[in-house]
């Protein structure tokens, strides 16, 4: 499923053979939409976050402090922190897909070259492994 040609990659450190992928012009286009979609959502939420954050910052000075709120806000912050780490793993890899589909190997696994599935693509736009890759991935972590 697709043209091989030598090229130097960092996803692999040295010199790789990658294919080319051949899958259809108006799939690759719907999905750069989606992915570019998905990277301003991302990006949309974080600064709401961030503008949230300054005005609980802003109203925490004002108020009488209670060790409960301080215990909340402490839980509320390592929540965030956990889900901005997502996120930012979310936006490396639509920030990689995006690039994927730019250099013609989109849906090809950065880690075998084998195709990823269209289904697969369709459910996760930013996928980089194939399912059992990335279940394997997820297991060593």
């Amino acid at each position: 499923m697709g043209v091989t040609l030598q090229n130097r990659s960092p996803y692999y450190g040295g010199e790789v053979t990658l294919k080319k992928s051949r899958l259809d012009p108006a799939f690759l286009d719907r999905q750069k939409r989606r992915l570019t979609e998905l990277r301003r959502q991302i990006l949309q939420v974080r600064r709401g976050q961030s503008s949230e954050q300054d005005a609980v910052n802003a109203e925490s000075n004002d108020a009488a402090r209670e060790f409960e709120d301080d215990a909340q806000k402490l839980t509320t912050l390592e929540l965030e922190g956990n889900l901005a780490a997502a996120d930012d793993n979310r936006l490396s890899n639509i920030e990689r897909a995006l690039q994927k589909i730019a250099d013609g190997t989109y849906g090809l696994s950065d880690r075998s070259g084998a195709p990823i599935s269209v289904e697969r693509l369709e459910a996760s736009p930013e996928a980089l492994y194939t399912l059992d890759e990335q279940k394997s991935r997820d297991v060593a972590r």
